[in-house]
């Protein structure tokens, strides 16, 4: 499901299970394997209401960088590589990125690791010496719950 700016709010999967008891444990594993984020649910329609059943490891941090507003030669003279490149170096051991968003205004940088509050904490000495971070938004995107 896409905000109205387009970028994504949340992903719904659909999976048939033909027994639930093996299944449920296994695809909660493989999904956590894969990084699903903290603040994932699986439904399960075996009663009604549907039983939800919280899961997922990663937590998630998203670095929101001005596309608009800063000096024209800014825009010129940075490379949102570099960016993703320093972020990464910095977040090493604890996350990595892993997509991105770009919007009208802004582009979304998706870091998942262990500990979304350490990773900022980690980013901040480089968003605040690069010249295309400056007044970057850093948001808690998982688990959901911890965002300002």
């Amino acid at each position: 499901m896409q905000s109205k700016s387009g970028e994504i709010d949340f992903i719904d999967v659909e999976i048939d299970l033909t027994d639930l008891e093996r299944g449920v444990p296994f695809v909660i594993s493989k999904l956590e394997d894969l990084g699903a984020p903290k603040g994932s649910i699986l439904r399960v329609r075996d009663t009604e209401p549907a039983r939800e059943i919280p899961f997922g490891k990663a937590e998630g941090v998203g670095v929101y960088l001005d596309g608009v507003n800063l000096p024209d030669e800014v825009y010129k003279e940075s490379d949102v590589n570099v960016v993703i490149k320093e972020l990464n170096k910095s977040v090493e051991g604890h996350g990595e990125m892993q997509c991105y968003w770009q919007g009208n205004t802004e582009t979304a940088l998706y870091f998942y690791g262990d500990d979304a509050q350490m990773m900022a904490v980690l980013m901040k000495e480089f968003l605040d010496s690069y010249p295309l971070c400056k007044d970057a938004r850093v948001v808690t995107i998982a688990p959901k719950q911890l965002q300002d």
